[in-house]
């Protein structure tokens, strides 16, 4: 499948390195006395949905993006696990071999469960955060409104049999059904699928869509430590998403102790993809009020 010039831009600027025994696929833009940046994308796709606030956000902060395991350009094992906790260790990982005691966190979807893990380990004094900032994503199980494809991914004996036979249409209807006014161009759409099909990934959908149960089963943990943590925090959310929208943002400010919440009207699952002057007003507006 052809790739974008974008796209061909991005790989070419990343490098494949080895963290905790896994070859990943890392994009960084670290400057000496600018503050660490970690960007932690989403499922089913990659560090690539950051490319459109990533030249803003690298003139004033050192970025780090990867390829969650599993995900894009990164390894896509079949015998291993595909834990929140491990792709949480890949992001430390990526951060001590930048030399990075701190870090600020930008995260959607996935990437929201897990900074959420890391705000749990930074509850336990294992690392240090500065602040964390969530886009559309589950950070409550029970308000998660899975399609219905996430739904037959997640069975165990119907998921790798639909993974399987996925094809870019069925993935185009999803994304263009969880987006706003404003949705991915067919040329985005097809780069993130070309993503997706890279060494046999389809395959890893049915494991990585574990993160669901996960879910679940780790609410405590992972809700306990977005709603009791002292780091700042702050949800930028589009509202006509139907899996984590404008629901999603109801319950944060129900939960969450002073709530910080920016809406985004009319703009779907992917607020970086469909709208991403708003999402760079509303994070650099985030970073720069007083604490």
């Amino acid at each position: 499948m052809t790739v974008s010039q974008s796209l061909d831009t991005w790989i070419k600027a990343g490098t494949q390195r080895v963290l905790r025994g896994h070859r990943i696929f890392v994009r960084t833009a670290a400057r000496p006395g600018r503050e660490p940046l970690l960007l932690i994308h989403g499922y089913p796709t990659a560090s690539y949905d950051w490319h459109l606030v990533w030249p803003a956000l690298a003139e004033r902060y050192s970025l780090y993006a990867l390829d969650l395991l599993g995900f894009g350009l990164s390894a896509k094992p079949h015998k291993v696990k595909y834990t929140i906790g491990l792709q949480a260790d890949l992001c430390e990982a990526l951060l001590q071999s930048g030399g990075v005691n701190q870090a600020h966190v930008l995260a959607h979807d996935y990437g929201d469960t897990v900074a959420q893990e890391l705000l749990a380990r930074e509850r336990e004094g294992r690392l240090r955060l500065g602040s964390v900032c969530f886009l559309n994503g589950g950070l409550f199980p029970e308000t998660h409104r899975p399609r219905t494809v996430q739904k037959l991914l997640a069975n165990p004996l119907l998921g790798p049999l639909l993974a399987r036979v996925m094809s870019y249409r069925n993935f185009e209807r999803t994304m263009l059904g969880i987006s706003g006014k404003n949705p991915p161009s067919r040329a985005e759409l097809t780069d993130l699928w070309s993503l997706i099909e890279r060494d046999g990934g389809r395959r890893a959908l049915a494991r990585l869509i574990s993160y669901m149960e996960q879910r679940r089963t780790n609410r405590e943990r992972w809700v306990g430590a977005l709603v009791r943590s002292r780091v700042p925090r702050r949800l930028l959310c589009g509202t006509a998403d139907p899996i984590s929208g404008r629901h999603l943002a109801e319950r944060y400010r129900r939960l969450v102790p002073d709530a910080e919440v920016v809406l985004f009207e009319g703009v779907g699952h992917y607020p970086q993809l469909e709208d991403p002057e708003a999402v760079l007003e509303a994070y650099l507006e985030f970073r720069s009020a007083p604490r």
